[in-house]
């Protein structure tokens, strides 16, 4: 039964409802099903977190699994009533740029650096700190879910791959409070800014932002496509509609999703 946030002051500040769920095995999943069940109990911005999360799952269907007090695991309910469903495919690009922000808050002094991989990956000297995964509710067309898998506390020894980091590898002592507040102002500022701008990411300055921290732009990639196919070329830019594009042997080619791969 998640419980109020009394140890999260900062955040609580900026969220209508914020809940700490003592274990769960998926925050989105959890949050998903609340919004679906009571809409009006889960305005914008109201989030579930926890320390303790047992089955999340990433893009492509991953699963996420971290010791308990390792990781935070972070869902927010964000409205996009206001955003055209064209422009709707940004909402997770947006997430990931207002996390690099957040991290890189976290970061100041260490001489760490804080970047984006396409589309919503956050890396830390180009390891892996944060995942971000984007539903919709079901039966609210006007509602998404992002749910966020930070690694905080994270020893180097149970850090799953060799490319992921976590704030505690990095001899970083991380202010999950000032984290959230900072992640949860920076996305709600730029969805703001995108629906005042009518959806167009370029207008509202996302888009700027974007291939701003975006490491992969420039990079030589490979991309695992859903088909199970794989792109491999140069990231040039992110278009107007949030896709990557990489210039292959047969030219340019805009990819909407895909597992993206730095080659060094």
């Amino acid at each position: 039964m998640p419980i109020p946030a009394a140890g999260f002051p900062l955040a609580a500040a900026v969220s209508p409802r914020l809940q700490v769920a003592e274990h769960t095995d998926s925050t989105n999943a959890d949050l998903v099903a609340a919004v679906r069940d009571a809409p009006r109990d889960w305005p914008h911005l109201s989030a579930l977190l926890t320390t303790d999360q047992r089955r999340g799952r990433g893009r492509l269907d991953r699963t996420w699994v971290a010791p308990p007090g390792a990781a935070l695991a972070l869902s927010v309910v964000v409205d996009v009533a206001g955003l055209p469903i064209a422009a709707r495919g940004w909402i997770p690009l947006a997430a990931g740029a207002a996390m690099t922000r957040a991290v890189a808050a976290q970061l100041r002094g260490t001489g760490n650096s804080a970047g984006l991989k396409w589309p919503n990956d956050v890396l830390v000297d180009g390891l892996k700190i944060c995942g971000i995964l984007a539903e919709a509710v079901a039966g609210s067309p006007s509602t998404v879910v992002v749910g966020s898998g930070v690694n905080t506390r994270m020893a180097a020894v149970d850090l799953p791959v060799t490319t992921a980091t976590s704030f505690a590898a990095l001899g970083v002592a991380v202010d999950e409070d000032r984290l959230i507040a900072d992640y949860l102002t920076a996305l709600d500022e730029q969805l703001a800014a995108l629906a005042a701008a009518g959806g167009d990411a370029s207008a509202a300055g996302l888009r700027g932002e974007i291939e701003a921290l975006c490491l992969t732009l420039g990079r030589a990639v490979t991309v695992s496509l859903p088909d199970g196919s794989a792109l491999v070329g140069e990231a040039v830019r992110i278009d107007t509609d949030g896709r990557l594009v990489v210039r292959g042997a047969a030219g340019e080619t805009a990819v909407a999703a895909g597992d993206v791969t730095h080659v060094r």
